[in-house]
């Protein structure tokens, strides 16, 4: 396990480093994370080396989220005053994100 972690920490090393490094406005977990895809669709890493460390933090994956729930709490007021676009952009984001998956999973699908 701790040679998941180890991976999984690399890569959000790696990520953050080129987040910064090239100043790019993605953030450097979510290049991490890309980059980690591109090894284990390489070969590089295997999944086996990860999949226990993974596993682990799937688990727990709720926990992750009571900060940012702490976090929305102390701006009640805003989301008040705020509340239509808010609405508006969830709607409309979960609509495009449901079609885009839609579309991707179909344009596979036909690569079969």
């Amino acid at each position: 396990m701790l040679q998941g972690f180890v991976w999984l920490l690399a890569f959000q090393f790696a990520g953050e480093v080129l987040s910064r490094l090239f100043a790019l406005p993605i953030p450097g977990n979510v290049i991490g994370m890309a980059l980690l895809l591109v090894a284990l669709a390489l070969g590089l890493v295997k999944e086996a080396a990860i999949r226990e460390a993974a596993e682990l933090l799937l688990r727990y994956l709720a926990l992750f989220f009571v900060p940012a729930g702490v976090g929305v709490m102390l701006y009640f007021d805003l989301i008040g005053r705020e509340w239509l676009p808010i609405v508006v952009g969830t709607l409309v984001s979960t609509f495009v994100v449901m079609a885009v998956t839609g579309w991707v999973e179909q344009w596979l699908g036909a690569k079969k």
